[in-house]
């Protein structure tokens, strides 16, 4: 017998987000490393926050939020927003209730550059493989390292000649500003809004990018990440920061093997006005 489409919505609802998600879906692990972990934070959350006022968005929500936009590759709080209003799971990941008001984004970027400003991405990353059961599914033998290029907010149009000589943009919020065949390199230009910010290129014949240049350190049992780093995008940082990072997992009096791809263990040379020689493969070393 055919059902009839009745669409007549219940008034209460008496089934909770926990009911809703499956008993082997991969979030409830996560969900207890997560707890225990900001379990530890506590403390760091209450030396960020003033003991009156006004109540903000609570630090454990903020983080565990994050996370979902960064398992899910949500491109913008704004659509972060929208779906927690929606999705069940997201709200049970969170620790929100059915019916719980969701934040404005502009509100909730805000609340997440106080956790930004007091370095809890680390501490919580610190925290998170500490524990007994992470510990068990790392390797401390075989490590992968990589790099990317993580671009700056800052605009071409603001990598300007150190000394003022070039010629200014156009009047406006948003001038427009000629520099085709003009060469613009490092050592005399730099970004006038993120000076830390470097011109490079990730080989020739590609568009140079204000940048900076993100680091991965990942133990090769399971493929987890243990180790992150952020540097100011040059030929060598790559190189670098695998050497860094890795004295921090390296057992005392044991040698370890570390992967890399082009430009980690070659070597690259760098030119200062944006653009990077490709290197030959080079195969793992032994460290």
């Amino acid at each position: 017998m055919r059902g009839m489409d009745e669409q007549t919505a219940g008034l209460f609802s008496y089934v909770s987000c926990e009911a809703r998600v499956p008993s082997d879906h991969p979030l409830r692990p996560i969900r207890m490393i997560v707890d225990e972990a900001l379990d530890v934070l506590s403390a760091d959350f209450e030396r960020l926050y003033a003991r009156f006022g006004r109540p903000s968005i609570p630090p454990e929500k903020l983080l565990r939020a994050l996370l979902l936009q960064a398992f899910y590759s949500i491109r913008s709080e704004r659509q972060l927003m929208e779906q927690l209003d929606y999705n069940l799971l997201f709200r049970w990941f969170v620790g929100l209730a059915m019916d719980a008001p969701i934040w404005d984004a502009t509100v909730f970027t805000k609340n997440r550059e106080r956790l930004l400003e007091g370095d809890v991405a680390v501490k919580f990353m610190t925290a998170v493989l500490n524990q007994s059961r992470v510990k068990e599914l790392l390797s401390d033998d075989h490590f992968s390292v990589d790099g990317t290029l993580i671009e700056a907010w800052a605009s071409l149009k603001s990598f300007r000649r150190k000394d003022g000589s070039d010629e200014p943009p156009d009047a406006g919020r948003n001038g427009e500003r000629d520099f085709r065949g003009e060469k613009r390199c490092n050592e005399t230009h730099a970004s006038t809004t993120d000076p830390e910010a470097k011109l490079l290129s990730q080989g020739n014949g590609r568009e140079s990018k204000l940048c900076f240049m993100g680091h991965i350190l990942m133990e090769n049992r399971n493929g987890l990440v243990v180790q992150t780093k952020l540097t100011q995008a040059a030929g060598t940082a790559e190189r670098q920061a695998a050497l860094s990072m890795i004295d921090r997992h390296r057992p005392s009096g044991r040698r370890v093997t570390v992967g890399g791809i082009r430009a980690l263990t070659s070597r690259a040379s760098w030119n200062p006005c944006g653009h990077e020689r490709s290197p030959r493969i080079s195969p793992s070393m032994r460290i």
